[in-house]
């Protein structure tokens, strides 16, 4: 709760217990979010390791503008957490590969499984290169760990290489 208003709150944590976090700007209207939480306002990009994350939640993935890559220091990683139900299971698939290939970034995207009263969930959670490729995935319908080392280098030289992102439209939201 922050003043009277709850957020639906996405808590990026390091080892040594500093945090950031991000409040979920695109409220899923279809499911009454917007009548129970405030939406963000800020975009919210981390860096650990020496990499730029950007903070994403669920519904967001479907809102390219928001998540566009811009600026001279683009994010290495988008990091999406997500309650995505099996039934859309094909459009979560497809999105994380669009924003990777999009942004020339990786993407990793965070589902559950599961059920709860009113939905299933079937996982998906996978990694993503810049070229759209699952380079790392769980088994659907398990909880599981994926671990995969993200090759900076490459990232820097296929930007280089093909640098899309200089072409990009300035006046992204």
């Amino acid at each position: 709760c922050d003043n009277g208003s709850y957020r639906n709150r996405f808590y990026f944590v390091k080892p040594d217990g500093t945090y950031t976090f991000y409040d979920k700007h695109h409220l899923f209207t279809y499911g009454g979010e917007h009548h129970r939480y405030t939406p963000g306002e800020q975009r919210v990009e981390v860096e650990y390791a020496g990499i730029r994350i950007l903070l994403q939640v669920c519904y967001d993935l479907r809102f390219p503008t928001f998540a566009r890559n811009r600026g001279d220091q683009p994010y290495d990683l988008a990091l999406y957490v997500a309650s995505w139900p099996a039934p859309r299971r094909g459009a979560w698939d497809i999105l994380l590969k669009a924003r990777a290939i999009e942004n020339q970034c990786y993407v990793a995207g965070v589902n559950r499984v599961g059920h709860d009263p009113t939905c299933q969930y079937n996982g998906g959670t996978a990694l993503i290169d810049p070229y759209g490729i699952v380079v790392a995935q769980c088994e659907d319908e398990c909880a599981g760990v994926v671990s995969y080392r993200l090759d900076m280098e490459a990232l820097s030289q296929f930007r280089e290489k093909f640098p899309v992102l200089a072409d990009a439209d300035s006046a992204c939201g």
